[in-house]
């Protein structure tokens, strides 16, 4: 969690790193503070809650500075309050720091500090850190870049850190592992965020620092990155592909409304030069060369978290049922820690949003040492799963500034789609005239996403009698079955409401008990299949018990309207398509319902967007 910004140049700092925390606001919005440094004189400024407040405070003093860093919060180590804020000072006032990730060792590292006089004033693992590179420097008389270094080498655990010494206004030093940094390159100027947001509207040139890796940037221009064991990097410089323009809300209220309204462009990008209705394929470039290995496998593994996790689950149906490869989900969290079977004939697929996941990274790399080949499939360019995987597709979402993800989801389910078609061709699963049915239905889908949007008022109609339950219920069977899990997380996420999602089958099996007269119970509904039948039935059960039943079902199902009390319409698709479908309504209907209450819904409480910590 948390966001980092830096600046060294000859621009103000101040303002460059105020518009940073704010564009970095979704990774954390407990505290926010930022410090600036100009011929010896440092001035730190911190305050509890949003980047907002501490704004107010900064308009307030002329800091005239040209160096600085800044930092917005999601607390781990002590309670959110401005002791507690970043930067955290040296007890000597020397070193000044912001830090994204934990320090494991800090307790024994700071019971040594202590004996060596030091006093703490917070309650953070960062400000152990601080006084450690502290301790070392006036030791050992480093230069701030070597007592990095040294002091890192005592440090267990993932970070991603910008430092400033308060005796130098012209170096800016940085370090990662395991936590995600990316520094903008400008003309004698160098901006530094925990993604490229802070970085777009100054420059288009980055560099990613990768794990052990240190960085020393200075004024005039020139910069050097070395490893913990002081191995000299030559860092690529990569080229952003971020318009500034998608990082703001437009005419929207809310970030999340106009994400899940761009989910039409978003999967049209995620389709784009992948399928050919003209040469009836599907070509993905960024797994091509370990193509037959995959199809080789005896299994593939998808490794995710949260809302990535179900999309993994969406598309373990997909890949099962169209190209016959046995698919295994499994949540990364729990994965590092289980005796899983992995060898060099297994192919293990990361999925997340941001590429930055700890988890999901932690799985990987697993992975990786029992010699699984490893894919990655990720919204943002230049993440770290992108640049540890050997291949990968990415979805081209676009930006995703809301917590509560919604447009990641349908491109990451779009993306399995088109492996799980690309996979059944190769194989020859499917007859040349199904493939090409399903290509030309596949290629409707984002006009089919933009008709279900037109549900909204409706959806928007449902909100009052969703406040105020015990519980609501998801169902769904089959491949809508990971769906239902979905639209009870982003009720969970944003309305804070009790929600539940099921495989609708499960209900009788203990559920069930919990329905009483008014439970809102949504059910997605195929319009055909073996398991249309089964859903009517399960809709009867929860009628029967006086349930208040939300079909998500085309318009033109007259038998749903016999038996729901409220049609969310959708369009009618084949049963391998509805996930996404079915998905659009049930953002709409937590979305709305948490605006009823009114809550923040693009910074939902306790949550932060990008889970980079353990």
């Amino acid at each position: 969690m948390c966001g980092i910004v830096g600046y060294l140049g000859s621009k103000e700092a101040a303002p460059i790193i105020l518009d940073g925390l704010h564009r970095l606001e979704y990774r954390g919005y407990d505290s926010a503070g930022l410090a600036v440094v100009d011929s010896n004189k440092v001035n730190v400024i911190k305050r509890c809650g949003r980047v907002d407040e501490l704004e107010s405070a900064v308009n307030k003093q002329n800091l005239i500075a040209t160096l600085g860093i800044g930092h917005t919060r999601w607390a781990t180590h002590g309670i959110p309050n401005e002791i507690n804020a970043h930067p955290q000072v040296s007890a000597d006032g020397r070193i000044i720091l912001v830090h994204n990730g934990i320090i494991e060792n800090y307790a024994e590292l700071k019971a040594k500090l202590i004996k060596q006089g030091v006093v703490f004033q917070s309650d953070t693992d960062t400000e152990v850190l601080a006084n450690l590179i502290s301790i070392v420097q006036a030791k050992q008389k480093l230069s701030l870049f070597t007592a990095v270094q040294e002091a890192l080498r005592l440090v267990q655990g993932a970070y991603a850190i910008a430092v400033l010494d308060s005796k130098n206004d012209n170096t800016l030093v940085v370090a990662k592992k395991s936590s995600p940094l990316v520094v903008g390159i400008g003309r004698k100027e160098f901006i530094v965020g925990s993604d490229a947001t802070p970085i777009v509207a100054h420059t288009r040139n980055v560099l990613y620092l990768n794990d052990d890796e240190v960085g020393e940037f200075r004024r005039d221009g020139s910069y050097e990155v070395v490893s913990l064991v002081s191995n000299k990097i030559d860092p690529k410089i990569h080229h952003l592909d971020l318009n500034i323009d998608k990082l703001a809300k437009n005419n929207y209220p809310h970030f999340m409304l106009k994400e899940i309204h761009e989910q039409p462009e978003a999967i049209r990008n995620t389709m784009r030069g992948r399928l050919s209705l003209n040469n009836n394929t599907v070509m993905l470039g960024g797994i091509n060369d370990y193509e037959q290995r995959i199809l080789r496998a005896p299994r593939l593994t998808i490794v995710a978290c949260g809302t990535s996790w179900h999309a993994g689950l969406v598309g373990k149906y997909l890949i099962e049922e169209l190209a016959g490869i046995p698919v295994d989900v499994e949540l990364a969290s729990e994965f590092r820690y289980r005796s899983y079977p992995l060898n060099n004939h297994d192919v293990v697929l990361a999925i997340s949003q941001s590429g930055e996941t700890a988890d999901t990274l932690a799985a990987l790399k697993l992975a990786q040492d029992k010699g699984a080949l490893t894919l990655g499939l990720v919204n943002v360019v230049g993440s770290t799963i992108a640049r540890t995987t050997l291949a990968g597709v990415y979805t081209h979402a676009g930006p995703e500034i809301s917590v509560a993800s919604t447009k990641a989801f349908t491109t990451q389910v779009t993306a399995l789609m088109l492996m799980a078609l690309r996979f059944a061709q190769q194989l020859g699963n499917l007859p040349s005239a199904e493939l090409h049915k399903l290509y030309h239905q596949f290629s409707m889908l984002p006009n089919q996403v933009e008709a279900t949007l037109q549900c909204a008022p409706i959806v928007k109609k449902l909100a009052p009698h969703l406040i105020n339950q015990k519980v609501i219920f998801f169902l769904g069977r089959n491949n809508c079955f990971p769906v239902a899990l979905e639209g009870a997380l982003k009720m969970k996420e944003i309305a804070y409401l009790s929600a539940e999602g099921y495989a609708a089958g499960e209900m009788k099996h203990g559920p069930i008990a919990l329905i009483g007269p008014d439970t809102p119970v949504f059910v997605v509904v195929p319009a055909q299949g073996e398991l249309r039948t089964k859903l009517l039935n399960n809709i009867q059960e929860v009628k029967a018990r006086n349930g208040y039943v939300i079909a998500i079902a085309s318009a033109e199902d007259k038998e749903v309207k016999k038996y729901a009390n409220y049609i969310l319409p959708v369009p009618e698709v084949a049963d391998v398509f509805l996930p996404i479908i079915a998905t659009i309504p049930l953002q709409l209907a937590a979305y709305y319902t948490a605006v009823l209450q009114g809550n923040d819904v693009d910074k939902p409480r306790n949550l932060a967007k990008s889970v980079t910590v353990e």
